[in-house]
């Protein structure tokens, strides 16, 4: 096989949206840093919408981002409390995928803290091939050819391969 064509996981996100400041997303907060092992980072809106409250520059999320063999871990954790099944309509066309989880003591490893309370998460996965780097780099950006980009077929692939997924329709 070539060895430029090999599919590797870039990096995990997780995102917790509460939709205000204060003590739910201290929680969140909380919670993240507790599942990941990491410190996690604040989100603030951007537009302003009167009808939920929202004005820009005002705290209404968290996340943190994984990279290496700390966001392989966490992910085989996460395919883990969903039962090792994702759905179809998860994977986009670009070869990345993303699922939620309802409750975060489905995550192996994980207890229930009478602090936090039950929250959900949003995890997000980001694949990529060895040559990506150049979307990236800051002298002479270029685009990926379409031929190099990950389809949604090969993501599903390899998480059937390296993770044992099933995908669902």
């Amino acid at each position: 096989m070539n060895q430029m064509k090999t599919i590797k996981v870039e990096k995990v996100t997780l995102n917790i949206g509460i939709g205000e400041p204060g003590e739910k997303l201290d929680k969140a907060k909380a919670l993240l840093a507790t599942i990941s092992g990491c410190k996690p980072v604040i989100t603030t809106a951007k537009d302003r919408i009167p009808t939920w409250g929202l004005r820009p520059g005002l705290q209404i999320a968290t996340k943190v981002t994984l990279r290496g063999e700390k966001a392989i871990t966490l992910l085989k954790r996460l395919v883990q409390a969903k039962g090792n099944s994702l759905k179809e309509t998860s994977f986009d066309k670009f070869g990345n995928f993303s699922f939620g989880i309802k409750e975060y003591i489905d995550i192996p490893g994980v207890e229930y803290d009478m602090k936090i309370g039950i929250i959900g998460l949003e995890a997000a996965i980001t694949l990529e091939r060895p040559g990506f780097r150049i979307k990236k780099r800051r002298l002479r950006k270029t685009k990926i050819p379409t031929r190099h980009l990950i389809s949604k077929e090969e993501s599903m692939n390899f998480m059937k391969e390296k993770f044992n997924v099933v995908i669902k329709k």
